[in-house]
């Protein structure tokens, strides 16, 4: 985080401009609408300054900068086109220690002025940290796209409410689901953009009247192979609507980001030849939260549904009438290959693809026999520690042994490890790396090379 973001109250305030042109029009207003009191100081004036003198929204003063005109301010902006007298002002203002805005120069201001979106009392600020203004601009305008213009009066009418709600639900749990019911209904929503006064009064009388008791339940989200941006829109609702997340040693720092910062934590990781919390257990817990009246999520890595345990979790739930929901996620077998440069079908190579426990009930001869085919992809899940035996029943099944194979290590994430060699060397590949990662065998390991776009590869 290049800068913390705060929203400043400068209501009342005595606020300092320096520079008299257009570009300090532009901060002029921002800190109007803001109720800041206003000094400005330059040795000449654009004609709408001198409007504003006039109607008393500001106070112009004819001069060139000095240090007493720092005295008592709470903020500073340097708006001129004199970049010595701007730095001017940002040095005796950081002497004092008043934090001052540089127009057009961020590494020269302790502050700087983010592009904004107002639907007053809901204030959205998108900023760069100056490397990219352009690109802040391009996302406001498609958030003003988004948010509708009655989102203020929205707020507003919260804010009224704020003390009745309080009254009426006396746990901050039955507060909260009473606000997300209230910002989503779309009837309210309808008289509000009709501006139906009646209505409203109306719609938020039903809404107070209804049960707001939250029943508990469990939703089983699949956070994908690690990189966030592969998780879905509705995996990332769920987690910002959860009371309560349960989470493994698969699901990234990145994706825990995404989390509602106030919603409780627990983690049951494990890892193998070691489990922190037995699946048992991990059970209880989603029941006795659910049943608590709490929204769970139990969040997994890659698919819930594949090598998850997540159908076992769910029969848990439905032995004590929990109910529940699943929101998939991209599997590892597919975000990992894929960020390798990997295909797990070609028409050339492989026809299909089979997804296989490392580890778990064993497999007879008749079934290593058929994962041994010819013009199909191979991908052992949680099977590092099981190099050796993989490697050793694939060439017991006359696999042969320059087969192209690959391990890919923390797939997807910015740390990224992959390594590609042949089958009879699969054993000694396994050594250099640590979990979680995949083995993949299969002709396709041999489009690395020309299809590698994510991060490099090491030839064994």
């Amino acid at each position: 985080m290049d800068y913390f973001p705060i929203f400043c109250q400068l209501n009342n305030k005595p606020c300092l401009l320096v520079g008299g042109g257009e570009v300090a029009e532009r901060k002029a207003r921002l800190l109007m609408e803001a109720g800041a009191v206003i000094s400005v100081v330059a040795p000449t004036f654009t004609p709408q300054f001198m409007q504003w003198q006039n109607e008393q929204r500001l106070q112009c003063f004819t001069a060139e900068f000095s240090v007493a005109d720092l005295a008592d301010k709470w903020l500073v902006i340097a708006a001129t086109d004199n970049e010595q007298v701007n730095q001017l002002v940002y040095q005796q203002a950081t002497e004092q220690r008043i934090f001052c805005n540089v127009v057009d120069s961020p590494k020269q201001a302790s502050f700087i002025m983010p592009s904004v979106i107002d639907r007053s009392p809901i204030m959205v600020a998108i900023s760069s940290g100056g490397k990219a203004p352009v690109l802040a601009r391009i996302l406001r305008e498609k958030m003003e796209q988004w948010l509708p213009n009655s989102l203020g009066a929205l707020a507003q009418l919260a804010g009224k409410l704020r003390e009745q709600v309080k009254q009426r639900f006396a746990t901050m749990g039955a507060r909260r689901y009473f606000w997300e019911r209230f910002f989503a209904d779309k009837a309210l929503q309808a008289e509000i953009d009709a501006g139906r006064d009646n209505g409203i009064q109306q719609r938020i009388s039903t809404l107070l009247a209804e049960n707001n008791q939250p029943q508990g339940s469990v939703v089983l989200v699949g956070a994908g192979p690690g990189d966030a941006g592969l998780m879905t829109i509705k995996g990332l609702q769920q987690c910002q609507q959860a009371d309560v997340v349960v989470y493994d040693r698969l699901v990234s720092d990145e994706v825990m980001h995404l989390v509602r910062r106030d919603a409780e934590r627990i983690y049951v990781g494990k890892r193998a030849g070691f489990h922190c919390v037995p699946q048992e257990e991990i059970n209880q817990i989603l029941i006795n939260h659910a049943k608590a009246g709490k929204r769970v999520v139990r969040l997994k890595g890659g698919d819930p549904f594949i090598f998850g345990r997540g159908s076992e979790e769910l029969e848990a739930l439905i032995e004590h009438q929990i109910p529940f929901s699943v929101v998939p996620g991209i599997t590892a077998a597919s975000g990992c290959t894929t960020y390798a440069g990997i295909p797990l079908t070609h028409r050339d190579y492989a026809q299909s693809v089979r997804f296989i426990t490392g580890h778990g009930k064993g497999l007879n001869d008749a079934q290593w026999q058929c994962i041994a085919q010819d013009n199909q992809t191979l991908v052992f899940y949680m099977g590092l520690s099981k190099a050796d035996y993989i490697q050793q029943m694939l060439l017991n099944q006359h696999m042969r042994a320059t087969m192209p194979v690959a391990i890919v290590e923390k797939g997807t994430l910015a740390t990224q490890k992959v390594v590609v060699g042949q089958l009879q060397q699969l054993t000694e590949m396994a050594s250099s790396m640590k979990s979680p990662a995949l083995i993949i065998v299969g002709e396709v390991v041999s489009l690395n090379q020309k299809l590698q776009w994510f991060g490099t590869t090491l030839a064994n």
